[in-house]
Protein backbone atom coordinates (compact mmCIF):
# COMPACT_ATOMS: atom_id res chain seq x y z
CA UNK A 1 0.00 0.00 0.00
CA UNK A 2 2.95 2.20 0.20
CA UNK A 3 3.70 5.26 -2.44
CA UNK A 4 -0.02 6.50 -2.61
CA UNK A 5 0.12 9.51 -0.30
CA UNK A 6 2.61 11.91 -2.02
CA UNK A 7 2.41 15.29 -3.13
CA UNK A 8 1.77 16.64 -6.44
CA UNK A 9 5.16 18.57 -6.90
CA UNK A 10 4.28 20.78 -10.00
CA UNK A 11 1.66 22.41 -7.40
CA UNK A 12 3.80 22.82 -4.38
CA UNK A 13 5.65 25.81 -3.74
CA UNK A 14 9.82 25.80 -2.74
CA UNK A 15 9.51 26.52 0.20
CA UNK A 16 6.61 24.11 1.46
CA UNK A 17 8.06 21.64 -0.57
CA UNK A 18 11.65 21.86 1.47
CA UNK A 19 9.31 21.63 4.99
CA UNK A 20 7.70 18.20 3.19
CA UNK A 21 11.54 17.01 2.39
CA UNK A 22 12.55 17.87 6.18
CA UNK A 23 9.50 16.04 7.38
CA UNK A 24 10.65 13.29 5.13
CA UNK A 25 14.40 13.14 6.41
CA UNK A 26 12.81 13.42 9.76
CA UNK A 27 11.29 10.06 9.60
CA UNK A 28 14.16 8.57 8.24
CA UNK A 29 16.70 9.80 10.47
CA UNK A 30 14.12 8.47 13.25
CA UNK A 31 13.97 4.99 11.68
CA UNK A 32 17.97 4.99 11.50
CA UNK A 33 18.06 5.95 15.33
CA UNK A 34 15.62 4.04 16.64
CA UNK A 35 15.26 0.64 14.10
CA UNK A 36 18.77 0.31 12.28
CA UNK A 37 19.41 0.41 8.35
CA UNK A 38 16.48 -2.42 8.10
CA UNK A 39 14.28 0.30 9.43
CA UNK A 40 15.57 3.10 7.80
CA UNK A 41 14.96 0.97 4.11
CA UNK A 42 11.73 1.13 5.38
CA UNK A 43 10.97 4.75 4.36
CA UNK A 44 7.98 5.71 2.53
CA UNK A 45 6.02 9.00 1.74
CA UNK A 46 2.93 7.57 3.18
CA UNK A 47 4.24 7.77 7.04
CA UNK A 48 5.79 11.36 6.03
CA UNK A 49 1.69 12.60 5.19
CA UNK A 50 1.17 11.15 8.76
CA UNK A 51 3.82 12.94 10.37
CA UNK A 52 2.75 16.39 8.72
CA UNK A 53 -0.73 16.08 9.43
CA UNK A 54 -0.12 14.93 13.38
CA UNK A 55 2.25 17.70 13.20
CA UNK A 56 -0.13 20.37 12.02
CA UNK A 57 -2.49 19.36 14.53
CA UNK A 58 -0.79 19.00 17.29
CA UNK A 59 1.85 22.01 16.60
CA UNK A 60 4.20 20.33 18.99
CA UNK A 61 7.83 21.55 19.49
CA UNK A 62 9.96 20.75 16.77
CA UNK A 63 13.40 21.00 16.14
CA UNK A 64 14.96 21.87 13.07
CA UNK A 65 18.45 21.01 11.81
CA UNK A 66 20.46 20.00 8.72
CA UNK A 67 21.29 16.36 7.63
CA UNK A 68 23.50 14.42 4.93
CA UNK A 69 22.06 11.92 3.36
CA UNK A 70 23.74 8.82 1.28
CA UNK A 71 21.54 9.03 -1.53
CA UNK A 72 22.19 12.54 -1.87
CA UNK A 73 25.87 13.10 -0.19
CA UNK A 74 27.03 16.25 -1.31
CA UNK A 75 24.63 18.80 -0.06
CA UNK A 76 22.84 18.80 3.37
CA UNK A 77 19.63 18.37 3.50
CA UNK A 78 17.12 20.10 6.10
CA UNK A 79 14.89 17.90 8.67
CA UNK A 80 12.81 18.58 11.23
CA UNK A 81 12.17 16.04 14.10
CA UNK A 82 9.33 15.79 17.01
CA UNK A 83 7.35 13.28 18.86
CA UNK A 84 5.37 12.66 15.79
CA UNK A 85 8.11 12.04 13.06
CA UNK A 86 9.32 9.43 15.60
CA UNK A 87 5.53 7.58 15.95
CA UNK A 88 5.74 7.59 12.06
CA UNK A 89 8.65 6.06 11.59
CA UNK A 90 7.30 3.54 14.47
CA UNK A 91 4.13 3.40 12.36
CA UNK A 92 6.11 2.81 9.32
CA UNK A 93 7.88 -0.23 10.42
CA UNK A 94 4.44 -1.78 11.74
CA UNK A 95 3.34 -1.59 8.21
CA UNK A 96 6.48 -2.39 6.21
CA UNK A 97 7.14 -5.40 8.56
CA UNK A 98 3.89 -7.13 6.88
CA UNK A 99 4.09 -6.04 3.89
CA UNK A 100 7.41 -7.78 3.39
CA UNK A 101 5.63 -11.30 4.76
CA UNK A 102 2.34 -10.87 1.96
CA UNK A 103 5.14 -9.87 -0.67
CA UNK A 104 6.61 -13.34 -0.04
CA UNK A 105 3.43 -15.19 0.87
CA UNK A 106 1.95 -13.97 -2.67
CA UNK A 107 5.23 -13.85 -5.23
CA UNK A 108 7.55 -15.90 -3.11
CA UNK A 109 10.41 -13.69 -3.87
CA UNK A 110 13.74 -14.10 -1.65
CA UNK A 111 14.15 -10.14 -1.08
CA UNK A 112 10.56 -9.94 0.91
CA UNK A 113 11.08 -12.74 3.47
CA UNK A 114 14.74 -11.59 4.15
CA UNK A 115 13.01 -8.16 4.50
CA UNK A 116 10.86 -9.44 6.97
CA UNK A 117 13.39 -11.44 8.71
CA UNK A 118 15.70 -8.23 8.91
CA UNK A 119 12.46 -6.32 10.63
CA UNK A 120 11.28 -9.28 12.98
CA UNK A 121 12.89 -7.45 15.72
CA UNK A 122 12.00 -3.99 15.17
CA UNK A 123 8.50 -4.86 14.69
CA UNK A 124 8.65 -6.42 18.41
CA UNK A 125 10.33 -3.18 19.76
CA UNK A 126 7.21 -0.84 17.88
CA UNK A 127 4.67 -3.69 19.16
CA UNK A 128 5.57 -3.06 22.66
CA UNK A 129 5.41 0.48 22.25
CA UNK A 130 1.92 0.51 20.54
CA UNK A 131 -0.28 -2.84 21.41
CA UNK A 132 -3.30 -1.13 20.30
CA UNK A 133 -1.73 -0.16 16.47
CA UNK A 134 -0.43 -3.56 16.20
CA UNK A 135 -3.26 -5.40 16.79
CA UNK A 136 -5.29 -3.13 14.03
CA UNK A 137 -2.55 -4.78 11.30
CA UNK A 138 -2.51 -8.10 12.53
CA UNK A 139 -6.46 -8.29 12.59
CA UNK A 140 -6.22 -6.76 8.87
CA UNK A 141 -3.57 -9.24 8.31
CA UNK A 142 -5.89 -11.81 9.13
CA UNK A 143 -9.10 -10.74 7.84
CA UNK A 144 -7.36 -9.40 4.50
CA UNK A 145 -6.34 -13.10 3.89
CA UNK A 146 -9.87 -14.76 5.03
CA UNK A 147 -11.17 -12.15 2.52
CA UNK A 148 -9.22 -13.26 -0.20
CA UNK A 149 -10.08 -17.07 0.56
CA UNK A 150 -13.21 -16.56 -0.25
CA UNK A 151 -12.74 -14.43 -3.11
CA UNK A 152 -15.17 -11.07 -1.55
CA UNK A 153 -15.80 -8.80 -4.79
CA UNK A 154 -17.35 -6.79 -2.24
CA UNK A 155 -15.97 -3.18 -3.03
CA UNK A 156 -16.06 -2.43 0.71
CA UNK A 157 -15.06 -5.25 2.47
CA UNK A 158 -11.27 -5.43 1.59
CA UNK A 159 -11.20 -1.73 1.24
CA UNK A 160 -13.38 -1.34 4.49
CA UNK A 161 -10.28 -3.83 6.86
CA UNK A 162 -7.76 -1.56 4.84
CA UNK A 163 -9.55 1.74 6.23
CA UNK A 164 -10.20 0.29 9.75
CA UNK A 165 -6.93 -0.26 10.06
CA UNK A 166 -5.24 2.98 8.74
CA UNK A 167 -7.24 4.46 10.96
CA UNK A 168 -6.59 3.00 14.26
CA UNK A 169 -2.80 3.97 12.97
CA UNK A 170 -3.29 7.63 12.16
CA UNK A 171 -4.95 7.79 15.66
CA UNK A 172 -1.84 8.23 17.99
CA UNK A 173 -3.61 8.96 21.12
CA UNK A 174 -7.12 9.07 22.31
CA UNK A 175 -8.36 12.50 22.72
CA UNK A 176 -11.00 15.03 21.40
CA UNK A 177 -9.66 14.50 17.80
CA UNK A 178 -9.35 10.93 17.81
CA UNK A 179 -12.76 10.33 15.58
CA UNK A 180 -12.30 12.82 13.32
CA UNK A 181 -8.78 11.13 12.58
CA UNK A 182 -10.08 8.02 12.26
CA UNK A 183 -12.63 8.99 9.88
CA UNK A 184 -9.73 10.69 7.57
CA UNK A 185 -7.72 7.39 8.09
CA UNK A 186 -10.73 5.03 7.29
CA UNK A 187 -11.66 6.67 3.88
CA UNK A 188 -8.07 7.30 2.90
CA UNK A 189 -7.56 3.45 3.61
CA UNK A 190 -10.28 2.69 1.31
CA UNK A 191 -8.68 5.11 -1.19
CA UNK A 192 -5.12 3.82 -1.04
CA UNK A 193 -6.21 -0.17 -1.28
CA UNK A 194 -8.88 0.42 -4.21
CA UNK A 195 -6.04 2.86 -6.07
CA UNK A 196 -3.85 -0.26 -5.52
CA UNK A 197 -6.24 -2.81 -6.82
CA UNK A 198 -6.84 -0.79 -9.90
CA UNK A 199 -3.33 -0.01 -10.41
CA UNK A 200 -2.64 -3.84 -10.27
CA UNK A 201 -5.93 -5.35 -12.24
CA UNK A 202 -4.16 -6.77 -15.23
CA UNK A 203 -1.08 -8.52 -13.58
CA UNK A 204 -3.72 -10.07 -10.70
CA UNK A 205 -5.85 -11.16 -13.76
CA UNK A 206 -3.02 -12.28 -15.51
CA UNK A 207 -1.56 -14.57 -12.18
CA UNK A 208 -5.25 -15.33 -11.04
CA UNK A 209 -4.44 -13.11 -7.92
CA UNK A 210 -7.77 -11.68 -5.94
CA UNK A 211 -8.79 -8.31 -6.72
CA UNK A 212 -12.23 -6.74 -6.04
CA UNK A 213 -12.47 -4.97 -9.22
CA UNK A 214 -12.55 -8.38 -10.85
CA UNK A 215 -16.20 -8.75 -9.84
CA UNK A 216 -17.17 -6.45 -13.11
CA UNK A 217 -16.24 -8.71 -15.61
CA UNK A 218 -14.69 -5.66 -17.09
CA UNK A 219 -10.77 -4.54 -18.55
CA UNK A 220 -9.22 -2.15 -16.57
CA UNK A 221 -9.68 -0.28 -19.40
CA UNK A 222 -13.30 -0.35 -19.10
CA UNK A 223 -13.13 0.16 -14.94
CA UNK A 224 -11.34 3.47 -15.11
CA UNK A 225 -14.54 5.47 -15.04
CA UNK A 226 -16.58 3.31 -12.44
CA UNK A 227 -12.67 3.50 -10.69
CA UNK A 228 -13.18 7.69 -10.75
CA UNK A 229 -16.14 8.00 -9.43
CA UNK A 230 -15.63 5.41 -6.09
CA UNK A 231 -12.53 6.98 -5.42
CA UNK A 232 -14.10 10.44 -5.41
CA UNK A 233 -16.49 9.21 -3.01
CA UNK A 234 -13.76 7.90 -0.82
CA UNK A 235 -11.70 11.04 -1.03
CA UNK A 236 -14.55 13.36 -0.67
CA UNK A 237 -15.45 11.62 2.80
CA UNK A 238 -11.64 11.84 3.59
CA UNK A 239 -10.83 15.64 3.01
CA UNK A 240 -14.29 16.57 4.84
CA UNK A 241 -12.84 14.84 7.54
CA UNK A 242 -9.79 16.79 6.95
CA UNK A 243 -11.22 20.33 6.83
CA UNK A 244 -12.95 19.73 10.22
CA UNK A 245 -9.72 19.72 11.79
CA UNK A 246 -7.87 23.31 13.09
CA UNK A 247 -5.08 23.32 11.17
CA UNK A 248 -2.93 26.25 10.28
CA UNK A 249 0.21 24.90 9.84
CA UNK A 250 1.88 23.27 6.64
CA UNK A 251 -1.98 23.44 5.45
CA UNK A 252 -0.94 23.90 1.92
CA UNK A 253 1.68 20.82 1.76
CA UNK A 254 -1.58 18.63 3.31
CA UNK A 255 -4.15 19.82 0.88
CA UNK A 256 -1.30 19.16 -2.02
CA UNK A 257 -1.37 15.77 -1.03
CA UNK A 258 -5.31 15.28 -0.27
CA UNK A 259 -6.31 17.18 -3.07
CA UNK A 260 -3.50 15.81 -5.51
CA UNK A 261 -1.12 14.31 -4.50
CA UNK A 262 -2.98 11.29 -4.12
CA UNK A 263 -4.51 10.97 -7.52
CA UNK A 264 -1.24 10.14 -9.70
CA UNK A 265 -0.84 6.50 -9.63
CA UNK A 266 -4.48 6.01 -10.36
CA UNK A 267 -4.10 8.97 -13.12
CA UNK A 268 -0.56 7.09 -14.18
CA UNK A 269 -2.91 4.04 -14.83
CA UNK A 270 -5.54 5.23 -16.49
CA UNK A 271 -2.85 7.44 -19.24
CA UNK A 272 -1.21 3.98 -19.90
CA UNK A 273 -4.74 2.39 -20.89
CA UNK A 274 -5.68 5.37 -22.80
CA UNK A 275 -2.20 5.11 -24.39
CA UNK A 276 -2.19 1.09 -25.08
CA UNK A 277 -6.14 1.91 -26.84
CA UNK A 278 -4.75 4.72 -29.10
CA UNK A 279 -1.63 2.02 -29.86
CA UNK A 280 -4.05 -0.84 -30.64
CA UNK A 281 -6.30 1.73 -32.66
CA UNK A 282 -3.46 3.34 -34.85
CA UNK A 283 -2.78 -0.40 -35.45
CA UNK A 284 -6.28 -1.54 -36.19
CA UNK A 285 -6.72 1.14 -38.75
CA UNK A 286 -3.33 0.74 -40.35
CA UNK A 287 -3.85 -3.36 -41.00
CA UNK A 288 -6.99 -2.05 -42.37
CA UNK A 289 -5.80 0.00 -45.16
CA UNK A 290 -3.60 -2.83 -45.65
CA UNK A 291 -6.08 -5.01 -46.31
CA UNK A 292 -8.13 -2.92 -48.63
CA UNK A 293 -4.98 -1.23 -50.77
CA UNK A 294 -3.92 -5.25 -51.64
CA UNK A 295 -5.24 -7.01 -54.36
CA UNK A 296 -7.99 -9.40 -53.53
CA UNK A 297 -7.20 -12.94 -53.87
CA UNK A 298 -7.30 -14.99 -56.99
CA UNK A 299 -7.61 -12.19 -59.25
CA UNK A 300 -5.02 -10.96 -61.35
CA UNK A 301 -4.01 -7.30 -61.69
CA UNK A 302 -5.33 -5.42 -64.59
CA UNK A 303 -2.43 -3.10 -66.18
CA UNK A 304 -3.59 -0.39 -68.59
CA UNK A 305 -1.17 -0.90 -71.68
Amino acid sequence: MFGTVTIHQPELKFKDYEIYRSFYCGVCRSLKKHYGPAGQSTLSYDMTFLALLLSALYEPETAEGTTWCVPHPLVKHPLRSNEFVDYAADMNILLAYWQRLDGWKDDRKLRDKVGADALKKAYEKAKEAYPRQAEAVEEYVRELSRCEAENDTNLDTAAGLTGRMLGEIFVCKEDEWAPVLRRVGFYLGKFIYLTDAYEDFDKDKKKGAYNPWNGSGESRAELAEKVREVLNMMMSECCLAFEYLPILTYEDILRNILYAGVWLRCEAAAKEDREAAEKAAAKAEETAADSSSAPESGKEESHDL
